[in-house]
């Protein structure tokens, strides 16, 4: 594929991201609360899913296959478990040391959870919904088309965890942006630095990360 049209599909590839995500937010905020809570709890993974359907549409013109963004049949525990291991590191780090410190607030998601089965739909929702969407996008296909327009790793970490920043953009805060694009940045050098660290992995570091923020926020707010 020319350089052209990779800078073609980037730019799709993300306007697409955006405008799915505008997508989810308007259907969280106009219709999601009216409907009955088994066809929400569905509702609120596929609806997320809009998010990659741009994406995912190029990859199948580009004739692209999972290989290309980082999945591998290899070691598929191995990837589960490395992928486990990144979120609880990070977790520990990033949630439960601020909410120790009395800071839990600037890491908090707002969710409330009593119930067992909240949490374990918050961990599938995050990894299934967020996680997979969010890391096949800008660890898979983002990632992807800045190595195939530079060559470089370092410009593909640069790039597409920028972007990631940018696409946060709709939560009206600098500092959550800066957050998540160097979180971003975080996993794509898990990616090239751990053996059998696949984008398996990331998304289930993604999803759980994500999950134990309420699971920190509904023990110790």
């Amino acid at each position: 594929m020319s350089k052209k049209k990779e800078w073609i599909s980037l730019f799709l590839g993300f306007i697409g991201a955006l405008i799915g995500l505008y997508g989810v937010i308007c259907f969280n905020q106009l219709i999601l609360m009216t409907l009955p809570l088994v066809l929400r709890m569905i509702s609120m993974i596929v609806v997320y899913w809009l998010i990659v359907l741009i994406p995912i549409v190029l990859m199948r013109i580009n004739k692209d296959t999972l290989e290309d963004y980082g999945f591998t049949k290899n070691s598929v525990g191995c990837q589960i478990l490395i992928g486990i291991s990144i979120a609880v590191v990070i977790s520990l780090i990033l949630t439960l040391v601020p909410h120790l410190l009395g800071l839990g607030e600037y890491f908090d998601t707002g969710r409330r959870y009593q119930y067992l089965w909240q949490f374990i739909y918050e961990f599938f929702y995050c990894i299934i919904a967020v996680g997979f969407s969010e890391e096949l996008v800008f660890r898979g296909f983002i990632y992807e088309r800045f190595k195939r327009l530079f060559g470089k790793d370092w410009i593909a970490v640069i790039g597409s965890s920028f972007l990631f920043g940018v696409f946060h953009i709709f939560s009206g805060n600098i500092g959550q942006m800066m957050l998540t694009g160097c979180l971003g940045a975080f996993f794509c050098f898990c990616k090239l630095k751990i053996k059998n660290c696949s984008l398996l992995s990331l998304i289930i570091a993604h999803g759980v990360y994500d999950a134990l923020i309420t699971v920190w926020a509904s023990i110790l707010l």
